[in-house]
């Protein structure tokens, strides 16, 4: 790790305006819009369920009391917004179940924050399919660069990567659509400079805010676009100057994943899709109980203690006591024990109310460590050991360097449209290959959709 970007003259924020200025003349290949594609089957998948939430409803009726009627389209609803608030309402929608892609080396969910505002502004500005699909690609290639670069020294300072650099990402996407020039983006960097936030400090509280984390960088991120469009000025330097983003946010940054093969690689092909309803850190000791069962004949009652192996940041999520979804999504104990009992984990699981004795038997028995062998793969692995004893005295143990939906094993087509298909249908009875970009109401309306 080097911050010898940070106080420098290297122009950093500078460079990222130009890139996006620069990309519209690039033609996006069938390998780059595939991945768009299915980047836009998982996003409406999260968005979908999550718009049923009682989370997302809450904030579906504060807006719709404090703004009334507006012209963007809302996911799960007949109600309109204005551009910025729809994308709050979406963008907080695919954050309530934890169902939302990610970023392993930048910790990050990217489609939450930039989906819902691309979609936004391109249902104002009427944009191009084409242009639609370039801006998504902008907005993950700023966010997830960034997010790269201050993880994980900003997790340790307690800043959630999701909303403090999807902010960027969402700004990226908005500045592209509009065709600002270099001066006007950097503007608008500034802008969502000062805008960026977002704290760890719901975990183990089961407090909701975290929902709306993506939702709020997807507003401002339009906030701070278009403001700098009505020439309120920011710092143009903001990610590298002093006083700037990446000393406030991180201190130390890995200032080479900022602009490696920027332009000739893009970072949407390094994000993973979930398989199971909770958080990332979790999946992979999941996976690895998963393979246990069947390596080895498990009897779930004759468990005396498990013992999880993760990296520094995975293991702080160690809490056994869990009063709602996000507590339970959030557990190590809770979803591991939940893979010893069921084979396939959905949302109703993770509901506490839900759980009989057995779970919170076993989660008692289920203790999380540091690794060293994990702690030196991560960020780029997440990896997990797990010792079993059983109370006859023998000992399993079972190790797995990188959980299922990462680019090294990833979910196929057929997986995606399936993940899509058994969550999406009795909400809304479509087929997988479609996703909508004209909004989506509650009735069985195949009309708004549009085929990809």
């Amino acid at each position: 790790m080097s911050n010898s970007i940070v106080g420098t003259p290297v122009q950093v924020t500078h460079e990222f305006a130009k890139f996006i200025h620069d990309f519209h003349p690039f033609q996006l290949d069938q390998t780059v819009k595939k991945q768009v594609h299915h980047i836009l089957t998982d996003y409406f998948c999260a968005a979908i369920t999550g718009s049923q939430t009682e989370t997302s409803k809450r904030v579906l009726h504060y807006l719709i009391e404090s703004e009334g009627t507006g012209t963007s389209n809302v996911i799960g609803s007949k109600h309109r917004l204005s551009p910025a608030n729809a994308a709050f309402i979406n963008g907080t929608s695919a954050h309530c179940l934890d169902f939302d892609d990610g970023h392993t080396q930048g910790s990050v969910h990217p489609a939450a924050p930039i989906i819902p505002a691309v979609l936004a502004i391109a249902e104002s500005l009427q944009s191009e399919k084409d242009e639609l699909l370039k801006a998504i690609v902008i907005g993950y290639e700023v966010c997830l660069r960034i997010s790269a670069a201050i993880h994980p020294n900003s997790r340790k300072r307690g800043f959630h990567n999701t909303p403090i650099t999807g902010i960027f990402g969402a700004t990226a996407a908005v500045c592209y659509l509009h065709k600002m020039d270099v001066e006007e983006i950097q503007n608008a960097f500034g802008i969502a400079g000062s805008f960026a936030g977002g704290l760890f400090a719901f975990l183990g509280t089961g407090s909701e805010v975290k929902r709306i984390h993506p939702g709020q960088a997807a507003r401002d991120g339009i906030h701070a676009a278009l403001l700098s469009l009505h020439g309120l000025t920011g710092p143009t330097n903001v990610l590298e100057g002093t006083n700037g983003f990446f000393e406030a946010f991180a201190g130390d940054i890995n200032n080479e994943r900022l602009f490696a093969n920027l332009g000739t690689q893009y970072e949407i092909f390094n994000i993973y899709f979930k398989p199971y309803p909770c958080c990332r850190h979790l999946h992979v000791a999941i996976d690895v109980i998963n393979e246990m069962k069947k390596i080895f004949s498990i009897d779930v009652q004759e468990i005396r203690a498990i013992k999880i192996g993760v990296n520094e940041i995975a293991a702080m999520h160690h809490h056994k006591e869990c009063t709602n979804l996000l507590d339970a999504q959030m557990s190590m104990p809770y979803a591991v024990a939940l893979a010893c009992l069921h084979d396939e984990l959905h949302v109703d699981l993770f509901q506490p109310s839900h759980a009989p004795e057995e779970v919170w038997e076993l989660a008692k028995k289920i203790d999380v460590y540091v690794d060293e062998k994990a702690n030196e793969l991560y960020p780029e692995y997440r990896a997990a050991k797990v010792d079993m004893v059983m109370n006859n005295g023998e000992e399993w143990s079972h190790f797995i360097d990188n959980p299922l939906g990462e680019p090294s094993k990833p979910l196929t087509t057929e997986q995606l449209q399936t993940k899509f298909t058994s969550n999406c249908n009795p909400i809304i009875g479509v087929k997988p290959s479609q996703v909508f970009l004209k909004g989506l109401s509650s009735e069985k309306n195949t009309d708004v959709f549009y085929q990809i």
